[in-house]
Parts: C-alpha cells; structure tokens; sequence
C-alpha cells in the first residue's frame, strides 16, 4: 500500500506539491509512482526560470523499466532544481517525499488548492 502524506497535494498524473514558506511549492512524485516505475536510473529536471503551463511535461524519470514523463501539476515558474538527485535517485525510491524534483512558483497559487488532497488521491489510485 502506498503511503500518501495529508499535507500534500496530489496531480492526477502522480505529482505531490508541498507548500514552502516562500510561496513555492516543491514538486515530486507520488510512492505510488515509484512503485510503478521501480528503481531509477535517470532523472532530467526542467531549467531554473522555465515557465511551464499546467499538465505541461517538464522531467523525466527512467527506471529499469520504463521512461515517464513528469507533468507540471500547476502554470508557474520554475525556481530551483534538486542538482543533487541525480547522484542519488535510489533516494527517489526510498522516500519519494523528500526526494524532490523542483520547486515552482505558481501564477495562481490557489490552482494548488484545485489538485487532489490526500484521500481524493488515495480514490484515485485503488
């Protein structure tokens, strides 16, 4: 069973987005979605100062198995990258919700509250 932590929020493509005292929001994927993927074998992050629209794909995750395309849960710019993941992507599989991808600020940061709690992703997935 995969984990799903209450403070986040969820895209129906298997991004979590977590508030920053900033007014960013970090980006990563779900347990769910490692598990489906396995282990990681390659990451590609979008470019600092990147604006993306939402759903638009921005990263890639590679596994053993299979290529994803990682989607912009909401429209923002992209603010920073994590440039150590790369290195260490097995982080991804152990603990996919501190293993961050990137961190956006959104055009409109109440899109967030539009994307799936907790329980609305746990629906989703089974």
């Amino acid at each position: 069973m995969s984990s799903i932590p209450d403070n986040l929020r969820y895209a129906s493509s298997h991004e979590w987005m977590r508030a920053e005292s900033d007014g960013s929001y970090t980006v990563g994927i779900s347990d769910f979605a490692q598990e489906q993927l396995g282990d990681l074998v390659f990451l590609e992050v979008p470019e600092v100062g990147r604006k993306l629209a939402a759903g638009e794909a921005c990263a890639v995750v590679e596994s053993v198995k299979a290529a994803s395309d990682v989607y912009a849960p909401v429209a923002g710019e992209v603010v920073a990258v994590n440039e150590g993941l790369s290195d260490a992507l097995e982080q991804v599989n152990k603990d996919p919700y501190s293993a961050w991808l990137f961190r956006i600020k959104p055009s409109n940061p109440a899109d967030v509250q539009k994307l799936m709690d907790a329980a609305a992703y746990a629906k989703s997935i089974g």
